[in-house]
């Protein structure tokens, strides 16, 4: 069974939003590759650094299933003001949690960029 989950301006929880960030979308991005990579049970798989994606898998077990988070920076090259999106989709396992692993990565990155 699949399930998904991205943020949102719609979304209710705070982590499960966009994050704004006043600073430049280059230092953001290195950040959030720099935390994915150090993230316990997270596998960074790639990064577009053109186009400013990070791919990475969290693998669950199997009760949690196998998730592939896309997270996306974006932003002025002008103007220090970025926006950051994470969605993850989640194959398999019968408690999979894609919104807590959103809210996971979304938690962490405020805490390290605000």
């Amino acid at each position: 069974m699949a399930s998904s989950f991205e943020t949102s301006d719609s979304n209710s929880g705070e982590f499960q939003r966009p994050l704004k960030v006043a600073s430049r979308r280059e230092h953001i991005f290195v950040a959030a590759k720099e935390m994915a990579v150090d993230m316990k049970g997270w596998q960074l798989d790639g990064s577009d650094e053109e186009a400013m994606v990070l791919h990475c898998t969290k693998k669950g077990g199997a009760l949690g299933g196998t998730s592939k988070i896309t997270v996306t920076v974006e932003g002025s090259v002008e103007v220090p003001s970025t926006t950051v999106n994470c969605k993850c989709e989640t194959q398999g396992g019968l408690m999979a949690r894609p919104k807590a692993t959103v809210e996971e990565f979304m938690k962490l990155l405020f805490r390290r960029v605000c």
